[in-house]
């Protein structure tokens, strides 16, 4: 869906498209094989969203799965419409403001369109979209960081696109201890998308 298919409704806000349903379908069906698991009076996991847009991921793991969500976006406009579907939503760079050790996954569908600096158009949008001129401006960031704030035995569920080189994601994962293994993908006539579990 091209960036002016997005316009009017949530004109600020990332809206749901193909990469939103393979990115929460995948990580729905992981945190229920954690359900499965849990024993009478255990909670659910405690998972945070990064860069949630429209809410719609958080809003379906917190629908589907017994997780704690919490839905975190830089954009103003995308925590207003998080909260407004009930959601509890955060203003947050990334996952720079909370606590070592607290999220038992991190969810991410990443800025990762290559964009060439010339043709940034500087609004809401190309933040929830351009990813810098390697499409890994945001994800490089957000791998550096993103282990410190999972608890013992957490995971990362991160979509990547073939157009921001999955192969360099993996390896820059690699390089901040963890491993990854790819547990969904879709191809469309542009690129394939791939989700990536990653744990340390």
């Amino acid at each position: 869906m091209g960036l002016e298919d997005r316009r009017g409704v949530g004109a600020d806000v990332y809206q749901p498209a193909e990469d939103s349903h393979l990115l929460a379908q995948a990580a729905c069906d992981r945190l229920l094989q954690d359900d499965d698991e849990l024993r009478d009076g255990e909670t659910g996991p405690f998972v945070l969203e990064v860069g949630t847009g429209s809410g719609y991921i958080a809003g379906r793991i917190d629908a589907e799965t017994t997780a704690r969500v919490v839905a975190a976006d830089l954009n103003p406009h995308a925590v207003r419409q998080a909260r407004e579907q009930g959601l509890e939503a955060v203003r947050a760079d990334l996952v720079a403001p909370f606590a070592d050790g607290a999220f038992d996954a991190v969810v991410f569908n990443p800025p990762y369109l290559p964009t060439d600096p010339e043709n940034e158009w500087d609004d809401w949008m190309e933040r929830a979209l351009s990813g810098g001129e390697d499409g890994r401006a945001v994800i490089d960031p957000f791998l550096a960081d993103v282990g410190r704030v999972l608890a013992p035995d957490g995971v990362v569920y991160l979509l990547v696109s073939s157009l921001t080189g999955v192969d360099e994601v993996v390896e820059e994962a690699g390089e901040h201890g963890f491993s990854a293994v790819a547990i969904a993908d879709d191809s469309f006539p542009f690129e394939t998308l791939t989700v990536l579990e990653l744990i340390t």
